[in-house]
């Protein structure tokens, strides 16, 4: 399930590659600064220690979707740097136009709180309110 949600990832992102971001559509996405495969500037990663959300909409240069993640340099209060995340690293994707978004749960969380067990079925539709599967974009707005 993760592999096809990933998989849905990398079309849409291939689509903003060739055509561009249509419309309203705008990404929020979150992924993980430590694993091995990602490659971000010393000092991102050293501000974002195990987590870090981009966000793709306005200003977002050299989009390059592969296989196994993309690249893509943005820009960080006037500071452009280029970024790799592999489609594994990421934590949530999240089109707010569209309320449309995706969460996937990694091992060590699934480890760390037995008591409240996730679903195996793998990532979340965010849409509406249900009350387990809600990505909060108040933090992502100005």
């Amino acid at each position: 399930m993760h592999r096809a949600m990933r998989g849905l990832i990398q079309e849409v992102l291939c689509g903003v590659q060739r055509d561009g971001l249509p419309g309203a559509h705008h990404f929020f996405i979150t992924f993980d600064t430590t694993h091995p495969d990602a490659r971000l500037a010393a000092w991102l990663r050293e501000r974002y220690p195990s987590e870090m959300t981009v966000v793709m909409q306005h200003w977002y240069e050299g989009l390059d979707v592969t296989d196994e993640g993309f690249s893509v340099t943005l820009n960080f209060g006037d500071a452009p740097e280029r970024l790799y995340v592999p489609y594994d690293a990421i934590k949530t994707f999240v089109d707010p136009s569209v309320e449309f978004g995706l969460r996937f749960e990694t091992q060590e969380s699934d480890e760390e709180d037995d008591d409240h067990p996730t679903d195996p079925a793998g990532p979340k539709p965010v849409a509406g309110k249900t009350e387990a599967d809600v990505v909060s974009l108040d933090s992502f707005r100005k």
